[in-house]
C-alpha cells in the first residue's frame, strides 16, 4: 500500500509539473482530434464521480474514444491542461474558484451572474464552453452539530457570535490568510472573531466536529459527511461566501469535432442537488466504493440508460 501511494504521489507531481510547464507528457498526446476525448478530474471523489458519469454517457451514446486523467490537483492545473491540449474536458469547475483564480476578477456573490460571467469569459478568452451547472454547489459553510445548534438556537453565521468567545473552531489552513473570502474579510463583514480558532486540513474537520473535538468548523457543502454525521450547515446570512456552482468545461475545438458530445454532457444539467452530491461523495469516501461504480449506479437509478 505504501509503495502504491508513493507511486501515485510521484505521478501526480509529474503530471502537475508537466502541465504547468506547458509541455505535453509522453503518452498524453496533444488532445483534441476527431476521435478522442480526454477528461481531466481533480483528486476528490466528487470530481472523479462526475468525470466517470461524463465518460459513461459519451461511451454509450457516441463512437468517441474516451480517456481519463485523474488527480490533477487544482482548478488552475485543470485549466492549464486544457490550454496545453493535454485534456479537452474538465469534469468539475467551480464558478467562485475560477472567477478569482483563472479570471483574476473580484468575487461575484449572485450565483446566476457568476455563471453568466464564466460562460462569457471562458468562451471569449479561451475558446471554451462552460456548461450549465450540474445543480449543486461546493461552497464553504460554517457547520456545527445538530444538538449544539438546537441547544444554542443557532441557525445562521451571525448567531455564532454568541458562542465565538469559547467555542473551539476548526478551519481550513488556507482560509486563515486567504484574500477575498478568507478570515480577515470575514471578521470585517460579520464584525466578530473566533477566540479559539484552529487551522486544520479540510478533510479532518468533519470527524473533529462529530467527535466533539471542535464545536464549529468551516466545511464544504457537498461533503458526504455533512448528512452522515448529522451536521448542520449554517445560513450565510450576510452572503459573505461567493457561489461555487459546479459545471463541466470543454474546449470548443473538441465540441465542434464531436457534435454529439455537447448533448451527452448536457444530460447532467441540473440533475444533481447538493444533498445528492453529499450522498454520492459519502459512498466513495466513507463506504469506499469506486467512483466509477458510484457514477454507473447513479445513471442507472436515474434512468439514463432507458
Amino acid at each position: 500500500m505504501a509503495k502504491t501511494k508513493i507511486r501515485q504521489g510521484f505521478l501526480t507531481l509529474a503530471l502537475t509539473a508537466g502541465l504547468m510547464s506547458g509541455c505535453a507528457l509522453p503518452g498524453l498526446g496533444g488532445g483534441g482530434g476527431d476521435e478522442q476525448v480526454i477528461i481531466g478530474t481533480q483528486p476528490q471523489s466528487e470530481s472523479q464521480i462526475l468525470g466517470h458519469m461524463i465518460r459513461i454517457l459519451i461511451e454509450r451514446e457516441t463512437d468517441t474514444n474516451v480517456e481519463m486523467i485523474n488527480n490533477l490537483t487544482t482548478n488552475v492545473v485543470l485549466h492549464q491542461a486544457m490550454q496545453n491540449g493535454d485534456i479537452n474536458v474538465s469534469a468539475t469547475r467551480y464558478t467562485g474558484t475560477d472567477i478569482a483564480g483563472v479570471l483574476n476578477e473580484d468575487p461575484i456573490l449572485e450565483p446566476d451572474e457568476a455563471l453568466d460571467v464564466v460562460i462569457e469569459e471562458f468562451d471569449e478568452r479561451f475558446d471554451q464552453t462552460w456548461f450549465p451547472t450540474y445543480g449543486f454547489d461546493n461552497s464553504y459553510a460554517f457547520t456545527i452539530r445538530a444538538d449544539l445548534a438546537e441547544e444554542e438556537g443557532i441557525e445562521t453565521v451571525s448567531d455564532l457570535e454568541a458562542i465565538a468567545d469559547n467555542a473551539a473552531t476548526g478551519v481550513d489552513n488556507n482560509w486563515l490568510t486567504r484574500e477575498g473570502d478568507g478570515y480577515p474579510a470575514f471578521q470585517e463583514e460579520y464584525g466578530f472573531e473566533f477566540n479559539n480558532i484552529n487551522p486544520m486540513q479540510i478533510g479532518l474537520v468533519y470527524d473533529a466536529l462529530a467527535n466533539e473535538h471542535m464545536d464549529i468548523v468551516l466545511a464544504y457543502t457537498s461533503d458526504g459527511r455533512i448528512a452522515a454525521y448529522d451536521l448542520v450547515l449554517l445560513e450565510d446570512d450576510e452572503q459573505f461566501f461567493p457561489p461555487y456552482d459546479t459545471s463541466a468545461v470543454a474546449t470548443n475545438e473538441v465540441l465542434e469535432a464531436n457534435p454529439e458530445l455537447e448533448e451527452a454532457i448536457s444530460k447532467l444539467e441540473g440533475q444533481i442537488s447538493t444533498e445528492q452530491m453529499q450522498e454520492l461523495n459519502y459512498e466513495a469516501d466513507a463506504e469506499l466504493r469506486e467512483p466509477a461504480t458510484v457514477a454507473q449506479d447513479f445513471l442507472e437509478e436515474n434512468n439514463y440508460f432507458e
